[in-house]
């Protein structure tokens, strides 16, 4: 089933380690970008009612009720089972909290990162764990079960102690959903740039070595499965049933529209995505679309899953090679005919998923 993905790329302040096309606006860039968005999304023809809506950003927690209330008229909900938003801590109220109730959104998206405080500060983060905790009890006694709570492992001065706190604090509020997301350096972050010129603003000379970074993550895998919440994707966990249903679209390669800046979309068949810059994206400057080959996207973004896929006979065949050397370094397993990625594989995985594309 189709999904639909918003973006508002606005926030209160840029964190050190964002690469994203989002940032600090004036009002009026706002209010300029308020209507190109629901223009786009007006002047779209609806082939199919979405199933999935997606806020992101961005804050979009920040968007005015006005906006959100237009957007979720707009969009077809007549079949939205899962509608998400993304949310920084330290922004949700009562108000809001009614205003997304009143548009149907049932899932929320906490971009926590860290529990640690020290470590918050140095991205520019300035919420605590008290105030995570305190909004995810708004967020159940509102009616907002489904919580994701997104941590990042690998950011300055984290240790191997301060990264089980976070674990923690994730026991403790037990959300049904985690995404772990490994840093990675980006010169397209402050932090990222940082770190390559050899500097030390942002926490840059603090980096935990890659070693240390990937102790992080394998912790996280064995707290979470212990804690009842499973790995489903490399970078997702969840308890059973409470999946990410928009997330797994992309990686179930089913089609999805999106509005807003850089926003990306795909049919089943062809690609194309929004300028990432607001004067091309108010020009309507849109790439052609890009013709894609799904029956091969599938098998690098299907190992993505923890279930892994079960390649077709062609597919064993072309990729004999990669996947036999993958499998000889112990990166890859296979079962009957399921082939997955193996606990050591997870950790190189961009580099297993190059080689599948290139084959």
């Amino acid at each position: 089933m189709p999904g639909v993905y918003i973006s508002y790329p606005f926030c209160s302040q840029k964190c050190s380690f964002c690469n994203f096309a989002s940032g600090v606006s004036p009002a009026e860039v706002i209010a300029r970008y308020s209507r190109h968005l629901l223009n786009e999304i007006h002047r779209h023809t609806w082939q199919w009612p979405p199933e999935t809506l997606y806020f992101g950003g961005g804050t979009p927690s920040l968007m005015e009720p006005g906006l959100l209330r237009a957007i979720t008229a707009s969009v077809p909900h007549e079949n939205l089972a899962e509608v998400t938003l993304e949310c920084a801590p330290g922004t949700l109220t009562a108000a809001r909290l009614a205003l997304w109730s009143e548009c149907g959104i049932n899932r929320v998206s906490l971009g926590v990162q860290s529990f640690v405080t020290p470590e918050l500060r140095q991205t520019g983060r300035r919420h605590t764990a008290d105030i995570v905790a305190r909004e995810v009890a708004m967020l159940r006694a509102h009616g907002i079960a489904n919580i994701n709570i997104d941590l990042i492992a690998g950011l300055p001065g984290q240790t191997l102690a301060s990264w089980d706190e976070s674990l923690d604090w994730i026991e403790r509020l037990s959300p049904p959903h985690v995404s772990i997301y490994i840093f990675e350096i980006d010169e397209d972050s402050r932090l990222g740039k940082e770190a390559l010129l050899g500097g030390i603003r942002y926490g840059a000379a603090r980096l935990p070595s890659d070693d240390l970074t990937a102790d992080l993550y394998l912790r996280a895998v064995a707290r979470l499965a212990q804690a009842g919440i499973p790995r489903y994707e490399i970078s997702n966990f969840a308890r059973p049933g409470m999946e990410s249903r928009h997330n797994l679209k992309y990686w179930l390669l089913e089609p999805y529209i999106g509005f807003g800046l850089d926003a990306h979309s795909f049919d089943g068949r062809l690609r194309w995505s929004n300028p990432d810059t607001f004067d091309d994206y108010f020009a309507a400057r849109t790439a052609d679309p890009i013709e894609t080959r799904p029956e091969e996207e599938r098998f690098f973004v299907g190992l993505r899953l923890s279930r892994g896929i079960e390649p077709t006979c062609a597919e064993w065949l072309k990729f004999a090679q990669p996947i036999e050397r993958w499998r000889s370094l112990g990166m890859l397993e296979r079962e009957g005919n399921r082939l997955r990625l193996s606990e050591r594989g997870i950790l190189v995985s961009n580099e297993i998923f190059q080689e599948f594309v290139n084959a």
